[in-house]
């Protein structure tokens, strides 16, 4: 079973730039009548952006980080939540995942004004631009290749972030012992060690992604799982 972590109540304030507080309703509608890809519209439903982004914390005019962002399903998403006086930066990193992407990625430049595709390694962002941070389904690619490289890499993104700035983590379920580098997941035990070790606080957890029916025994990307796996959501902050 999931471990589920008693939601701490925070003790740092949300310094941001943001306008007014997320509405999940008007995000949904705005998300069902946008022009974005069928495909994307297709994973709507159980990535559940709009609750997740408002437990997290997301406010219309943020700027706002989507870390190695590959195609930018998320990208887009959060362009259309923080609105036009937001911002979001879409990074990657030069290789395979963004040649194979490009044509959309370039889609979603042409189609929101507001992105910009940030091509290289957080470290050249300023320090403390940033509002909200946000890697999802990634982190654990990092942190198994590597827990010192994610260190590094993810470090830098406490940098980049404004003090009382929200970092927020969506990855797929694993199970402490498990082999979760060859399952492409991560225990949450893991995550939450890791990412406090870098100076983030841990202020909440979320069930919105939770699956009981997936057991954590199988790859993200086994067809019985329909691309809905047990998902963990962490919101850490930039202690002030």
């Amino acid at each position: 079973m999931k471990i589920l972590l008693t939601i701490l109540t925070a003790t740092f304030c949300f310094v941001t730039q943001a306008n007014a507080q997320l509405d999940p309703e008007n995000l949904t509608r705005s998300l069902a009548s946008s022009d974005r890809p069928s495909a994307d519209l297709e994973r709507d439903a159980n990535r559940k952006a709009p609750e997740v982004l408002s437990f997290l914390g997301l406010n219309e005019g943020m700027t706002a980080l989507d870390l190695i962002a590959i195609g930018g399903w998320y990208t887009e998403v959060l362009a259309i939540a923080v609105g036009p006086s937001g911002q979001v930066i879409m990074q990657n990193n030069p290789g395979r995942g963004v040649d194979n992407n490009i044509e959309l990625i370039n889609s979603r430049l042409s189609r929101r004004a507001n992105i910009n595709h940030h091509l290289g390694p957080v470290s050249e962002l300023l320090a403390d631009s940033v509002d909200f941070a946000l890697t999802a389904l990634n982190f654990h690619d990092v942190y198994n290749r590597s827990a010192e490289e994610a260190h590094d890499r993810f470090t830098q993104v406490y940098d980049a972030l404004k003090p009382g700035g929200i970092f927020g983590v969506i990855d797929h379920q694993g199970s402490a012992g498990a082999d979760n580098a060859s399952l492409h997941r991560i225990a949450f035990e893991d995550a939450v060690k890791s990412i406090t070790a870098m100076g983030f606080a841990l202020t909440g957890t979320s069930d919105l992604l939770d699956n009981p029916a997936d057991d954590h025994t199988l790859g993200p990307r086994d067809p019985s799982l329909a691309r809905n796996t047990d998902r963990f959501i962490l919101r850490f902050v930039k202690p002030e």
